[in-house]
């Protein structure tokens, strides 16, 4: 029970003590900056699938 409590101890100095953290402004940059690449490769996604789907129906019609 010791080595949990020492282990607990040990993450809180880590976390309150050692670590940085981002501000404001680079954490909204950074959301940013996923948010678009996510929408870009949510896009090419589509237009690939939008492809495809022409090609397989144009090979193989209803």
């Amino acid at each position: 029970m010791n080595k949990v409590i020492n282990y607990c101890k040990a993450c809180y100095e880590e976390l309150a003590h050692k670590t940085t953290w981002p501000t404001r402004q680079q954490l909204t940059h950074s959301a940013m900056v996923v948010l678009s690449a996510s929408l870009v490769i949510a896009l090419i996604v589509f237009c690939m699938d939008s492809v495809f789907r022409f090609v397989m129906g144009t090979i193989y019609p209803n």
